[in-house]
């Protein structure tokens, strides 16, 4: 679970981050603006240093945009009379800008002026999906927490049917004066190899499951991307999620193999109770 969180949240903040990178605002233009109000809409972006560089689109070169991306949606215009897509200025953001708010007061400035029709800022729905995908990396690690409690009792119940079926060992080693580290220490090893060997059982299915997804929506995703191919986790967080597994095997291992554990398993002396205790 927590490595299909990290799969997929970590994927689109790539995707976030090339967009974020490339943000800009568009300002759309009513049908009867002047050519005296474009210029004054222009100045503006000019003179904020704001801008990286603009672009004017007028209505035809909108209505050809359109139909050259979306092939598949061309036919839905031209049952009309007059061209249904407006001119507009297309303006890319300087990275600094959006840093200080600057940005933000010029889409305010610019939406007011006349001739405008609406202005689309990039930031403010990019904002939300990185606050929805906060959401969901918050529930995901929440779930994750309960699914490693769960995994850590499950590697104690493990180690305690070693404990019964260890105990006469276990009592032998007791009365010739083992130490309790020595003693726990095998199945502390065994909780942790444990661990470890789900971890990477559970990246094997997950990069079966990556490469059956990539096979099956590779077009898809690719255009989701802008081109660029959805990847795997890298190798620090693969040994990361190989680390966590480790641990939390281990610490179930030493739960189940602690002093107070050993000294109530069937099959050892419950005179020694006290002093393992």
């Amino acid at each position: 679970m927590l490595g299909s969180l990290l799969l997929v949240t970590w994927n689109f903040e790539r995707l976030l981050a090339r967009w974020t990178s490339t943000a800009e605002f568009s300002v759309y233009l009513r049908d009867e603006a002047t050519s005296d109000q474009r210029g004054a809409i222009e100045g503006l972006i000019d003179d904020s240093r704001v801008a990286d560089g603009r672009e004017y689109v007028s209505k035809t070169e909108a209505l050809a945009r359109f139909r050259r991306e979306f092939a598949e949606l061309a036919s839905l215009v031209t049952g009309f009379d007059d061209n249904p897509f407006p001119a507009s200025i297309e303006v890319r953001i300087r990275a600094d800008a959006e840093n200080d708010d600057r940005a933000d007061a010029l889409v305010r400035r610019v939406a007011t002026l006349a001739g405008v029709a609406d202005v689309r800022y990039d930031r403010e729905w990019l904002t939300r999906i990185a606050s929805g995908l906060a959401v969901v990396r918050g529930t995901g690690f929440a779930l994750a927490l309960l699914m490693a409690l769960a995994a850590a009792v499950t590697v104690a119940s493990v180690v305690r049917l070693g404990l019964q079926a260890r105990g006469d060992e276990i009592e032998i080693m007791q009365l010739v004066g083992a130490l309790l580290a020595f003693i726990r220490g095998p199945f502390v090893a065994e909780g942790v190899l444990e661990g470890g060997v789900g971890a990477l059982m559970a990246l094997g299915v997950l990069w079966l499951g990556f490469a059956a997804v990539g096979a099956w929506l590779g077009a898809d995703l690719g255009s989701l991307l802008e081109g660029d191919s959805m990847q795997f986790l890298p190798a620090r967080l693969c040994a990361s999620l190989v680390a966590g597994g480790m641990t939390v095997g281990g610490v179930g291992g030493f739960a189940r193999g602690a002093a107070r554990g050993l000294a109530h398993e069937p099959g050892v002396d419950s005179r020694l109770a006290p002093s393992l205790d």
